[in-house]
């Protein structure tokens, strides 16, 4: 057997939720990235802590950057967005419902916060206006699981 040399990034264990309304609308944020240099729509998410659920921090992360808390959380899919090289587990939830608890505590993050309108996703993906890939993943199983019984629906 030969022997050979792969170099690893190990990254964050994170979790990325799209919340929904009984509107047809998905919660996001339209931030500045620095590292591609470019304004763009994201979902809340962030680093799991250690010793933390994926679920739990999904929430919490939801309510830091938006000040809105889902009713519920369903996990759609935990993925490697790099298999190749990194290391840095995708917890991917769908939140349905949400109440308004305050105002956002993570001001890094907010930028703006908006109720974007489902149907208007497939024209900022076209735009390359979606940054991440969590926010993708998200929202493709979304788009894809529309009116399909338990997938979207309002709980």
């Amino acid at each position: 057997m030969e022997r050979f040399e792969h170099h690893v990034v190990r990254l964050h264990h994170v979790a990325v939720t799209a919340v929904l309304d009984d509107q047809d609308r998905v919660l996001m944020m339209w931030r500045y990235r620095f590292v591609p240099r470019q304004f763009g729509w994201e979902l809340p998410g962030g680093i799991v802590d250690e010793g933390e659920e994926p679920a739990d921090a999904a929430l919490r992360e939801v309510v830091e950057e938006t000040g809105w808390r889902p009713k519920s959380l369903e996990h759609v899919v935990t993925y490697q967005p790099m298999v190749g090289m990194v290391d840095s587990p995708h917890e991917i939830f769908v939140g349905y419902g949400a109440e308004k608890v305050g105002e956002p505590t993570d001001s890094e993050e907010a930028a703006h916060i908006e109720w974007v309108p489902l149907a208007d996703i497939p024209g900022l993906m076209a735009r390359s206006e979606l940054m991440g890939s969590g926010t993708l993943v998200a929202l493709l199983h979304v788009l894809a699981n529309r009116g399909k019984q338990g997938a979207t629906a309002a709980h």
